[in-house]
């Protein structure tokens, strides 16, 4: 049966299963080894929403009206090529002074919304024009969270006790673009995430799966590896989380030194982009959380969406630019949209 449009009413739609009636919402994560299923956002700064939704059923993305998004030509970057180009000539140069091996730097593109900031009708038109494994939405108006995420990368995914990572670090228009430079980027976040798990995990128990393997996606393909682990006894999400957040592949390493220099050269706060976004169920201890890229959040009166890249000692400062364009460039053009699918 199909729920009727109502912008006021909170839903989410995650893993193929929409969300209605919200019971609670909390800020902290040890509701997650409680019960019940939830909806969760952590933003890169580490502001947490779980939402309990009373019930959870297998459905596509509720109907909505059709979505009106801005002009296309009223985005509008906190980093211009310019800056960026110079943002990214300071970590080569933190780099060259051994405080940092690699830094991902990130933009937000703003424009203004013309009416309402429910995002509904857009994650329904984003899951008909641009599949993506770990798409979801989630709007609870009380809370201020309106987000349609299009996320090709899974940050967390638990069963039981058996976690699993896999971080994405090389992006090209075809697999001919991936470079040596992605797999040694890949290699280096690998790293970091083993080691972050290993905080959480019983010893002997993380292992690589699939290193650099390449995915396909709508406009681009991805290099993506797979850390998995067993969960050790009494740690459960907050422990988790705690030891792996913000996700390895939206930092860099050393993640402490990598953060620090993100602090320093991105001018607003990343929000929803780079965090976390996804479900957990408490009853069955399964969950799987994405990393927060391709994604778009509403608040204040203006549709957001990141971009980023990974910066090493390598890294060419153009080409660092042309990535982040490449990854803004078929969803930034969606959600341009008007209703007669102008863009």
């Amino acid at each position: 049966m199909e729920t009727p449009y109502d912008p006021a009413e909170p839903l989410a739609h995650l893993g193929g299963r929409l969300g209605t009636g919200l019971v609670e919402v909390s800020d902290d994560l040890r509701v997650l080894d409680s019960s019940g299923r939830w909806a969760v956002i952590v933003t890169y700064e580490g502001a947490v929403t779980c939402a309990r939704f009373a019930d959870w059923r297998p459905a596509p993305v509720p109907g909505a009206p059709p979505w009106r998004g801005p002009d296309a030509r009223s985005w509008v970057s906190s980093l211009d090529q310019a800056a960026y180009v110079a943002a990214v000539e300071e970590i080569r140069a933190r780099i060259a002074a051994g405080t940092v091996y690699q830094a991902n730097l990130c933009r937000v593109l703003s424009a203004p919304l013309t009416g309402s900031p429910d995002l509904l009708p857009l994650g329904r038109m984003l899951a008909e024009r641009h599949d993506a494994p770990h798409a979801g939405m989630i709007r609870i108006p009380d809370a201020g969270v309106h987000v349609a995420s299009a996320s090709p990368e899974l940050y967390l995914r638990r069963d039981g006790d058996r976690v699993a990572s896999s971080p994405i670090k090389g992006t090209g228009r075809t697999a001919a673009d991936l470079t040596a430079k992605d797999d040694a980027e890949n290699v280096m976040i690998v790293d970091l995430v083993r080691n972050d798990l290993s905080r959480v995990c019983t010893t002997g128990s993380i292992a690589v799966e699939g290193l650099l393997t390449v995915e396909e996606h709508p406009g681009l393909v991805h290099l993506v590896s797979t850390v998995t682990g067993r969960l050790a006894a009494g740690h459960g999400w907050t422990e988790l989380v705690g030891a792996t957040f913000p996700p390895g592949s939206v930092t860099g390493a050393p993640k402490s030194t990598a953060v620090r220099a993100i602090a320093d050269l991105e001018p607003v706060p990343r929000g929803p982009y780079c965090g976390a976004v996804g479900w957990v169920d408490a009853d069955t201890r399964q969950g799987e959380l994405a990393v927060g890229i391709r994604t778009f959040w509403a608040r204040d009166g203006q549709l957001r969406f990141g971009t980023g890249a990974g910066i090493t000692w390598g890294s060419d400062p153009a080409r660092e630019w042309a990535e982040t364009e490449l990854k803004a460039e078929r969803l930034v053009g969606l959600a341009s949209a008007t209703a007669e699918g102008d863009g």
